[in-house]
Formats: C-alpha cells, sequence, structure tokens
C-alpha cells in the first residue's frame, strides 16, 4: 500500500508544483497587460481555473498522502521529516497567498508589478530544492 501512495504523492506533487511555477507567471502577464481589457478578462479566468480546479485538488491530495506515509513511517527520529513537513507549510502558506493575489487581481485591486511576480515566482523553487534535499539525503 505505502508504494502506491507514496506513487500518488509524488503524482499529486507534481500537479501542484505545476500550479505553484505557472499561476504567478499567469500574475505577471496580468499585471503587465491591465489596462489590455479583453486579455484580462481571459487570463482571471486561467487563473480562477488553475487554482480551484487544479491547485486545491493537487495540494490536499499531497498534504493528506504525504501525512499518511509519515505516520507509516513514524515521526520520531526523522529530523528531515520534521524539517520537510515545516517546508510544506512554508509551501502551503505561499499557495494560500497566491488566493490572495488572485482575489485581488479578481477585484482589479492588485497593484503588483510584473517584476514582484516574477521574483515572487521564484520562492516555490526554493522550498521545493529544500523539501526534496531532505527526502533524497536525510540530513538529520
Amino acid at each position: 500500500m505505502y508504494s502506491w501512495v507514496l506513487w500518488f504523492h509524488i503524482l499529486s506533487l507534481i500537479s501542484w508544483f505545476a500550479v505553484l511555477f505557472y499561476l504567478p507567471r499567469l500574475f505577471v502577464y496580468h499585471a503587465e497587460n491591465i489596462q489590455n481589457e479583453g486579455f484580462v478578462k481571459v487570463v482571471k479566468v486561467m487563473e480562477m481555473k488553475i487554482y480551484k480546479y487544479i491547485g486545491i485538488p493537487a495540494m490536499w491530495a499531497t498534504v493528506l498522502s504525504g501525512f499518511y506515509m509519515s505516520f507509516e513511517m513514524g515521526f520520531s527520529g526523522n529530523g528531515w521529516l520534521h524539517t520537510k513537513i515545516l517546508f510544506v507549510l512554508f509551501l502551503m502558506v505561499y499557495f494560500f497567498s497566491l488566493r490572495r493575489y488572485r482575489i485581488q487581481f479578481l477585484e482589479d485591486r492588485c497593484k503588483k508589478s510584473g517584476k514582484f511576480f516574477r521574483v515572487y515566482n521564484e520562492v516555490p523553487t526554493l522550498l521545493l530544492l529544500v523539501i526534496v534535499g531532505m527526502v533524497v539525503f536525510k540530513p538529520f
């Protein structure tokens, strides 16, 4: 059973990261083309669909399958696992911050620049490096 859950966890993680990488890129386009009403209308729909229909289910599938595996292997004596979970929590905070920006764009209130979202788009990459590093190297 564990191998199947691991398989599902990896696929869920890939789906979630597709959203984490692509949604801020949509925000870049949105911020830089705010005056183009037709484009903004289309990108708002894209932002909603990727967050609601892919991001939320993928995040919960990743988190729930990860917790199942954590309980199977046991929490005690696994400092690397504790560190990984901490950084997954940071990733969830980032994901929910994307929701906040999406709502601001939806209500035409977001004042952040395309440059801001280009930089903000690097956050999940840094978190991914730490999370995967914890799993592969198990340093603690």
